[in-house]
């Protein structure tokens, strides 16, 4: 096992570094002159763009400029923000925020989603499983801004339940309608996932054998069919957190929750090439981290893989 996440830790130097490299190589290729573009439409002073070019270093060639990142990056520093703020203070601010609401999406994707996923499966066939796919069918069909628009129309401004904008993001019922969206497309996903995986497995074998040792229903649905049915949906669920947050630019946006989504947003319209790849960064070390996590819970599930 410790030979085997070592190997996994060491391949994450490669990826880490080549990820970061195209994120860096894409902001910069992008047409416009960022430094200019502070000035918006008054004429910008000649002395000024070449002194805050030289000041963030992008007089230097676009080799050298990375070469800089990444050996400030290793120490610490994510560099400065257009407005002279470091851009690690600024991500300290955003990402409790987006994490705090990936939270409670992936809190809701799985209670709903394995919930009914299991509930159709157990029925396959049935009008329990009809319903229960083409609810998912329809949710997967419509476009996020299409759904949180939606939601928040009907139980925000209709109904009343839940506030239409986030004010406290600390408050986590403020965060239930934002969550409950970014959850919703990949809610859909587990449902089906689930419901496939139980189906499929209550043909097995072993259930066979459970239901001949006439072990209690509880048991052979809570331990055998359970366990086995939730390894393809950890792999989905592992991959996922990472979509959650990425996501958030969009959901965040409908709901004007200050998280990550927001701090990206507003970068890429400055072309703020520091905040983007940070935050990109951070990104690919959370979605690393999380499939080895992952990789490693195979082993809880199912005692037969083992890891050399």
């Amino acid at each position: 096992m410790g030979r085997y996440v070592a190997r996994r830790l060491l391949q994450m130097i490669p990826v880490f570094i080549g990820t970061t490299l195209i994120i860096f190589l894409m902001v910069h290729v992008l047409p416009g002159d960022p430094i200019r573009a502070m000035w918006g439409d008054k004429a910008a002073d000649p002395a000024q763009v070449a002194s805050l070019r030289h000041e963030f270093g992008l007089d230097q060639p676009l080799w050298r400029q990375y070469i800089d990142y990444m050996v400030n990056l290793f120490q610490g520093d994510f560099g400065k923000t257009f407005g002279g703020r470091p851009v690690s203070e600024e991500m300290g601010m955003a990402f409790p925020v987006t994490l705090r609401l990936a939270a409670v999406a992936l809190t809701i994707e799985i209670i709903v989603g394995i919930g009914l996923g299991a509930w159709a499966g157990l029925k396959a066939g049935r009008a329990v499983d009809t319903g229960v796919l083409i609810f998912t069918l329809i949710v997967i069909s419509m476009p996020v801004f299409v759904l949180g628009y939606l939601a928040r129309f009907i139980f925000a401004d209709e109904l009343g339940w839940l506030p239409p904008n986030v004010q406290n993001s600390m408050d986590v019922e403020q965060l239930l309608l934002p969550g409950f969206v970014l959850a919703m497309l990949s809610m859909a996903y587990v449902a089906r996932l689930t419901r496939t995986t139980f189906a499929e497995n209550l043909r097995a074998d072993y259930m066979r054998t459970a239901l001949a040792k006439g072990l209690p229903r509880r048991r052979i649905i809570g331990v055998h069919l359970l366990r086995n049915s939730l390894i393809p949906v950890i792999t989905f669920l592992g991959t996922d957190v990472g979509a959650l947050v990425g996501g958030a630019v969009v959901t965040e946006g409908i709901f004007n929750v200050q998280g990550v989504g927001n701090l990206l947003f507003n970068a890429l319209g400055r072309r703020e090439g520091s905040t983007i790849v940070g935050v990109v960064t951070v990104f690919v070390l959370v979605i690393l981290l999380i499939n080895l996590v992952v990789d490693l819970l195979y082993a809880v599930l199912d005692p037969r893989i083992r890891y050399a």
